[in-house]
């Protein structure tokens, strides 16, 4: 153990930026690809049958599972960052309690929110834009994935959390990631060979979830196991012990990092309905567009997430200096990955659209009218990129700071007061084209206020960090 926790502490206080970053991040990344990836895969073999209101359902679901993230935000970074924390200030007796409160956080909202949907199923996904043509596909994918799945995907998000702000980072994406493969091989079984033809969409909700629940197990085992030797823990008896000053610091960032997740997911809401207007094809077109999109988001978010515990742990054991040179290397690699993403989707847009939906069966018209307006959808919204990764990175700084207030303020300021009202007025004027163009609009001005957060969290930390450390040398003198 002690050599373990000696190599640990080398990842954090002094193995070069880049390779440290890479050490946390690279596995993350790869994780969150797969996972991009396999959501991918279920939109492209559900396009095959090349019905847009297959599509155009799916879509409409992903806004009922966003929220499985946001619960794993609230238990997984709000408690994931604190342990990074207490370890930095040599505190590893208490992250065990943090763990098992957070695992076990994470299991209650997770049973309540699959019941809830459960028995308003149908109401909700009508509220959401659901038409007679979409509702019944709609409404079998949900079941499956977050009325049976919920707790299965939010406890892997949390566990992948907890992992990784230990410095576990390549346990948590093999977790993740493996529930990711397989379920790009379940896919085409069920959806094609044990399900009959018409039951494609029952059939990737049942890969998902099978996938899911693999991955949770194998998560759990992972820090069953490593809690020997770790500070993790999945006993309830640890998950009573986190003191009240704990909890408040869990809470203080998970809230507001469940909160930015559930505005992304309003606002996803409200695109929907807004595109639900504008017809099924619409819908069908941006959601294919935001499977496309979240390629350089994942990789800015496995940058993110790999940045969170150097930040926290050096900000809470003194070193800003390696601080500000951690988030600085992040935002260069990050800026780098969004700017070659946006040129490449804007010359490519048609023909990468075009592989989600086959136009050659099925509804080949409303499928070809689909796939041009998605191509004109993607070229818009992959404006956003680099002004979302610095929303993402500012964000998870912040977080990893303990800066709560300054998460919640920049979460409300980007979707509520910049993202949702471009929405409305741009749909208002310039139709499905303007809906799309809301985001690098709403990216945009969220990225401006997220840097001056950012740059104000900084600067009160090291002001805090040095009266601190004077009032110890006077201390010390008398």
């Amino acid at each position: 153990m002690a050599a373990q926790t000696t190599e640990k502490k080398e990842l954090f206080e002094s193995m070069p930026i880049p390779k440290a970053l890479a050490t946390l991040a690279v596995p993350t990344i790869i994780s969150q690809m797969i996972s991009v990836i396999y959501n991918m895969v279920d939109t492209f073999y559900i396009g095959r049958a090349g019905n847009p209101f297959m599509l155009a359902a799916t879509s409409l679901s992903l806004s009922v599972m966003l929220l499985n993230i946001s619960f794993s935000n609230l238990f997984g970074i709000g408690g994931g960052s604190l342990m990074a924390r207490l370890l930095g200030q040599q505190r590893a007796d208490e992250t065990k309690s943090v763990c098992a409160f957070s695992v076990y956080g994470a299991a209650a909202v997770a049973i309540v929110y699959s019941a809830l949907v459960g028995i308003f199923l149908h109401p909700l996904l009508r509220f959401l834009g659901a038409s007679d043509d979409t509702i019944g596909f709609a409404s079998q994918y949900t079941f499956y994935v977050v009325v049976l799945g919920c707790i299965f995907s939010t406890l892997s998000l949390t566990l992948a959390f907890l992992l990784r702000n230990t410095g576990y980072s390549a346990k948590a994406s093999i977790g993740l990631s493996g529930g990711g493969i397989l379920n790009m091989v379940l896919d085409p079984l069920f959806m094609f060979v044990i399900l009959p033809r018409g039951m494609e969409v029952t059939g990737a909700a049942v890969a998902t979830l099978i996938s899911n629940v693999c991955s949770c197990v194998y998560l759990i085992f992972t820090v069953k196991k490593a809690s020997a030797t770790s500070p993790l823990s999945l006993k309830p008896s640890d998950a009573a012990k986190i003191s009240r000053e704990n909890a408040k610091k869990l809470f203080s960032v998970g809230v507001p990092s469940a909160i930015l997740t559930g505005l992304f997911d309003l606002g996803n809401v409200i695109m929907n309905i807004l595109a639900s207007a504008h017809g099924d094809l619409v819908i069908a077109g941006i959601g294919i567009v935001m499977k496309i999109d979240r390629i350089p988001n994942a990789v800015n978010v496995g940058l993110s997430q790999g940045m969170l515990p150097l930040v926290a742990y050096n900000y809470a054991s003194g070193d800003h200096d390696r601080m500000r040179k951690v988030i600085r290397f992040t935002r260069i690699c990050g800026l780098t990955v969004s700017i070659v993403a946006l040129i490449l989707l804007e010359i490519f847009a048609r023909p990468v659209t075009q592989l989600f939906l086959s136009t050659s069966n099925g509804s080949m018209e409303a499928a070809a009218a689909t796939v041009v307006l998605a191509a004109t959808f993607l070229r818009i919204r992959c404006i956003a990129s680099p002004f979302a990764f610095m929303n993402y990175s500012s964000s998870y700084c912040m977080q990893a700071m303990g800066n709560g207030l300054g998460t919640m303020i920049h979460a409300i300021v980007r979707q509520v007061v910049f993202y949702m009202p471009f929405m409305y007025i741009l749909d208002k004027f310039f139709g499905a084209n303007g809906l799309a163009a809301a985001l690098p609009a709403g990216e945009l001005c969220g990225g401006i206020v997220a840097l001056i957060l950012v740059h104000f969290t900084i600067k009160k930390a090291e002001a805090s960090f040095a009266k601190k450390n004077g009032s110890a040398a006077e201390m010390e003198e008398d």
